[in-house]
């Protein structure tokens, strides 16, 4: 499926606000309810959108630290890799990890209580992960950007959209 303008303009104004109604959204994008429920139903199944969720402050609920990981594993091989992320994907303080290119294998963003919360997490959790030669971290000063796509999204769909 190629986007056309319609599936373009429920993108982002589901960017924009992802608890729209239907209504909202239908007005918002030019067409009916339920043409419009139909097409975010086609939207998920042809994976353009994988879900939805809402954007908690961690500091708020506790979490006052966060700490981003650079780790290197002593071997790069398929399975060295598939181990290592297998055992990531488990920990719950790893709010994203992603494999790198460059000096560092991968690079993790951990959220934390604290220094020492942190500190815990470093040695039951990080430090015990297979195949890892190397860990760095550093800590978050503050957070000044973030978003769920990019902010230029509208033009970069327009770009691959078809025409209806």
């Amino acid at each position: 499926m190629s986007l056309d303008r319609f599936d373009a303009a429920i993108i982002t104004t589901l960017l924009k606000n992802s608890r729209a109604t239907g209504l909202e959204l239908s007005k918002e994008v030019g067409l009916s309810p339920s043409a419009c429920a139909r097409r975010i139903q086609q939207l998920e199944t042809d994976g353009y959108i994988t879900g939805s969720q809402a954007t908690i402050d961690l500091d708020r609920i506790g979490f006052r630290v966060t700490v981003i990981v650079t780790l290197t594993l002593a071997q790069q091989t398929e399975e060295a890799m598939e181990e290592f992320e297998r055992a990531v994907a488990k920990f719950p303080s790893v709010l994203w990890c992603f494999l790198m290119s460059g000096t560092g294998d991968y690079i993790m963003s951990i959220a934390a209580r604290d220094v020492r919360d942190y500190e815990r997490i470093h040695k039951e959790q990080l430090s015990c992960l297979p195949g890892v030669s190397k860990l760095h971290s550093s800590f978050a000063l503050r957070e000044v950007v973030r978003r769920p796509a990019p902010a230029h999204l509208k033009t970069i769909i327009g770009s691959v959209t078809r025409d209806v």
